[in-house]
């Protein structure tokens, strides 16, 4: 049997192929996606692993964005990009809370999100978060009426420059910020923050796969 008629491109080419693709894309990557465009027997996992360190401390870094990869500003220089920065329209109080409790909670169905709230979720904000792309349709709950429930996307994770939800700030981080209060509102439940006890978050998380359907 003959052997394939190809030819490996050389690492070095693959990090350029890797870089060409990312630099042209409006939107990020996945792994999946290089894959499908690079020559058979390539690896484009390793291409950025060595095109992320090179990226190290310039003015462009290659960042993760959750599943995905995208080449982005280096934060302290966000600064030079203000005046191209267009600000469209400021998120309702309702929409900013809503999209906290999915951000914290997820996946989450409407209903426990006004509970969580403590008022109803009207179509409106719902709509609002999902036209900006920062939240979807989840799985469905295997609970009567099977509702839906609704988690950020990796659009979501871009906007705030997160790899994932683990990386959103704590309690402690928020209140230090002084974007919460010492106290949490009159029937608010707290919210779960990454800085929680591990072992009662994943105690809590024991037995819930079969409470949604794949």
């Amino acid at each position: 049997m003959s052997e394939p008629d190809f030819t490996i491109p050389p690492m070095a080419e693959q990090e350029r192929m890797v870089e060409a693709i990312l630099f042209a894309s409006t939107e990020p990557v996945t792994l999946r996606l290089l894959e499908a465009r690079m020559p058979a027997g390539s690896d484009p996992a390793e291409a950025l692993a060595l095109l992320r360190r090179r990226y190290e401390g310039r003015g462009v870094q290659l960042v993760r964005v959750g599943d995905a990869w995208a080449l982005r500003t280096a934060p302290d220089l966000g600064f030079l990009m203000r005046e191209e920065s267009v600000e469209t329209r400021r998120l309702s109080r309702a929409a900013i809370e809503t999209l906290a409790i999915i951000a914290y909670h997820q996946p989450v169905t409407r209903a426990e999100i006004e509970e969580i709230r403590g008022v109803s979720v009207s179509r409106g904000t719902i709509d609002q978060l999902l036209e900006l792309d920062w939240i979807r349709l989840g799985r469905r709950k295997m609970t009567p009426g099977r509702p839906v429930t609704f988690v950020v996307t990796e659009a979501f994770l871009d906007q705030f420059g997160l790899e994932s939800a683990r990386d959103l700030p704590g309690l402690a981080e928020l209140r230090a910020a002084g974007l919460l209060e010492s106290t949490a509102p009159p029937g608010m439940v707290p919210l779960m923050p990454r800085d929680a006890d591990d072992a009662e978050a994943q105690e809590a998380g024991r037995g819930q796969s079969e409470l949604f359907e794949d």
